[in-house]
């Protein structure tokens, strides 16, 4: 457990990093084209598509229906983009976490590599494409598990827990794969993965948890949904933040946990070998046989002759 707050603290510093700065802006600019392209083609005929869906529920009519009368009816106005703001949330989170593990876990890896385990040899366990499948498997397997979750969303309580747990998940799967394939061997990352899944596990839900932390924004765009152009970009900087945070916590983590791993097998392997004299003859104090031919007799002195 103290080496899982070690790790968190240190990737909380590493974070005003300048690299990691600069670093975030890659897929902060990707996301917000993206984003701005879409709406540009898309908003007003999701925006139209939503409000005609909602205009089929008796529920949702008569809850407009009552903000009407309680005087709040300019909501009504607002209820449908904010629900197609929610809605494309989960898409720009994906989005998102696999543009921070493409273009900035592993520079962040080589440089929590570099500063805190320069010695650690890289074994390169894990290539390009077998990160890249293991990422995309992952993240059909969160979508699938999001797109079956749905229907709990309208439960409150459950909307605060099931998908911030589908995230940390997936972050748990990509970025703790991520943080050993260069520096870890297959064995040695399948061993760490089972090892220590828990643990892993556990930083990948505090992580998911707080990815969750930008949707507070859609709060403010409820009333101002004017500023959804700002607020949008804020918000995808924010979980592009949090994503490196996490990237960062766990190459922290995994990258330390294989250097004692490492460590501990050559301490094990340098105990295993034994050194000095063999234990059977240490133990019955025999002196080593003498080599053959030798002969063991003193030598004895000739005769001197008398004349």
């Amino acid at each position: 457990m103290s080496m899982l707050f070690d790790s968190f603290w240190r990737a909380v510093a590493y974070c005003v990093h300048p690299r990691v700065i600069a670093l975030s802006f890659l897929p902060l600019a990707l996301l917000v084209a993206l984003s701005f392209g879409l709406g540009y083609f898309f908003w007003e005929s999701s925006v139209a598509a939503v409000a005609a869906w909602l205009a089929a529920f008796d529920t949702v009519q008569t809850f407009l229906g009552w903000l009407d009368s309680v005087g709040m009816g300019a909501l009504r106005a607002m209820f449908a983009p904010l629900l197609v703001l929610v809605m494309a949330t989960p898409l720009i989170v994906l989005l998102c976490l696999l543009l921070v593990a493409m273009f900035m876990t592993p520079a962040m890896v080589d440089l929590v590599g570099q500063r805190r385990f320069p010695d650690l040899e890289r074994k390169r366990g894990g290539s390009l494409w077998v990160s890249m499948l293991w990422s995309l498997g992952s993240t059909l397997l969160a979508v699938l598990a999001l797109l079956l979750s749905m229907p709990l969303w309208l439960v409150p309580p459950l909307v605060l827990i099931l998908p911030p747990l589908i995230w940390g998940w997936l972050t748990y799967r990509v970025f703790a794969f991520d943080a050993l394939a260069t520096h870890a061997s297959a064995k040695e990352r399948k061993a760490i993965l089972q090892r220590h899944r828990g643990s892993l596990l556990l930083m990948g839900v505090l992580s998911g948890y707080l990815g969750a932390a930008p949707s507070l924004l859609w709060a403010s765009g409820a009333l101002f949904i004017a500023l959804a152009p700002l607020l949008v970009p804020i918000a995808i900087w924010i979980y592009t933040l949090v994503f490196a945070f996490a990237s960062l916590w766990f190459s922290h983590f995994a990258l330390a946990v294989l250097k004692n791993m490492r460590e501990q097998a050559t301490f094990d392997l340098r105990d295993a070998q034994p050194s000095g004299p063999s234990v059977d003859t240490a133990a019955s104090g025999a002196l080593p046989l003498p080599s053959p031919g030798h002969d063991e007799r003193p030598a004895v002195n000739p005769p001197h002759s008398h004349p």
